[in-house]
């Protein structure tokens, strides 16, 4: 059995990502404008003044040390972090001096 695909157009394969450039273009620079800017320091008056729990904190720093030193946590990882997370400041501390350790090595 023989399945006949029959195109009615000269193009056979059409492209779902292909973009039209004209449409995607970035607009021209005006003549003599430097588009190259630097962005102004922040404004600490401007700043949130939202405090983050200190057992979100540890999550997070525990997350950038591990990823550091080179052991991405994986998402079945989740409840050993969140466990090692309430542990005390000093704790979390000592788990980040290690990673770092483990990463500088």
């Amino acid at each position: 059995m023989t399945i006949a695909l029959e195109h009615h157009t000269p193009q056979a394969f059409v492209d779902p990502y292909a973009a039209d450039p004209a449409e995607s273009a970035w607009p021209p620079a005006a003549a003599g404008q430097d588009m190259d800017y630097l962005l102004p320091p922040p404004n600490p008056a401007e700043r949130l003044s939202v405090l983050i729990d200190p057992r979100d904190q540890h999550r997070l720093a525990l997350y950038a040390a591990l990823t550091a030193a080179g052991i991405p946590p994986r998402p079945e990882d989740r409840d050993a972090i969140d466990q090692l997370s309430a542990l005390p400041s000093g704790i979390n501390t000592t788990l980040q001096r290690w990673l770092s350790h483990t990463a500088s090595q």
